[in-house]
């Protein structure tokens, strides 16, 4: 497994990472046993950089991944996130940036994992209602004490991630890309890259959609959280379904899946780069990683930037309300 370097503050990880959230929330058919399996056999394989968040699953995603962890915390790059607040419940409570919450959160976080420090913690999203220094300078106190290593924010925008930086070094900006969400490209990415910031492309298969599987809405179980997610609803599904189709052919005619197609465009967008496709069974892991043995040319690239323009998919990538909590 090739390792790439994520911001300029040391922090070496796999060129593909591990999505967890699926493992514990917003998806169906959740089956512990398997994917502390999955977890596990992604280290065998080589993948060493393990995302988490305090809010899937409000917690018991971290004490998953904490638990598949237990005996192997050496060999892999631990991240998790805090600021999107819910209760026991789920119900999403806002977002929640002040000093004293970050600490506390991160308290948190650690006893769930079951570990003494965390390699990578974000903000998952900005409080508007706090300076962002104000927050990165409680996150930079962590790492004073030993709690956190290295320091990450998500969905934040160019301005923000200056400020950020200038309190504390930041070493990865995680934030929706994939072939079908690439307005990353006009000002998020050519930011990060001035700054020496790493970035993480969450979502890098389009929430399942760029795999081919999905065929119809009916596709998707009735607790599936897609279901709500404008991309995925009426003639947007219809037009998105286009879209997969073409890169459907484009993957036949280079022998690999389409997801595979998908994740081998992404880290051929540069050596900064690092995919975290989020599966809950080892079958789709492997794919996963079985795609970093496709080597796309000059002009199979081209050909997919043909198919795949930015601004590409119908639907916004959100409903509208969560939406106003990206690029922030």
């Amino acid at each position: 497994m090739e390792q790439r370097k994520l911001g300029s503050q040391g922090l070496t990880i796999s060129t593909l990472g591990l999505g967890c959230m699926g493992m514990s929330d917003f998806y169906s058919n959740r089956d512990d046993n398997e994917s502390i399996e999955t977890i596990r056999r992604a280290i065998d394989l080589g993948v060493t950089f393990f995302d988490t968040a305090d809010m899937y699953g409000v917690g018991r995603n971290e004490e998953l991944v904490g638990k598949a962890l237990r005996d192997r915390r050496d060999e892999v790059v631990l991240a998790t996130k805090f600021g999107n607040v819910r209760s026991e419940d789920g119900k999403f409570l806002g977002i929640n940036g002040r000093p004293d919450y970050v600490k506390a959160a991160c308290d948190a976080s650690l006893k769930r994992l079951g570990v003494d420090y965390i390699d990578l913690y974000y903000q998952h999203r900005v409080d508007p209602d706090v300076p962002i220094e104000e927050t990165v300078g409680a996150m930079a106190d962590l790492v004073k004490e030993g709690k956190v290593r290295y320091l990450g924010l998500s969905e934040a925008a160019p301005a923000t991630i200056r400020k950020a930086h200038e309190t504390h070094p930041i070493s990865a900006l995680q934030t929706e890309y994939s072939l079908w969400s690439r307005d990353v490209e006009d000002e998020i990415l050519p930011a990060v890259r001035e700054l020496g910031i790493g970035f993480v492309p969450y979502s890098p298969l389009g929430r399942g959609f760029l795999t081919g599987q999905l065929k119809k809405f009916e596709d998707l179980p009735e607790d599936d959280y897609r279901r709500f997610s404008p991309r995925f609803q009426g003639e947007n599904f219809d037009k998105n379904l286009l879209l997969v189709e073409k890169i459907e052919e484009l993957s036949k005619a280079k022998g690999c899946s389409p997801a595979q197609l998908a994740l081998a465009w992404l880290v051929a967008q540069g050596k900064d780069i690092v995919p975290i496709p989020g599966t809950k069974r080892r079958k789709y892991l492997e794919e996963n990683v079985e795609s970093l043995r496709v080597k796309l040319t000059e002009g199979e690239l081209a050909q997919i930037d043909a198919i795949a323009p930015k601004g590409v998919a119908a639907g916004l990538r959100y409903p509208e309300q969560a939406m106003k909590a990206v690029n922030r």
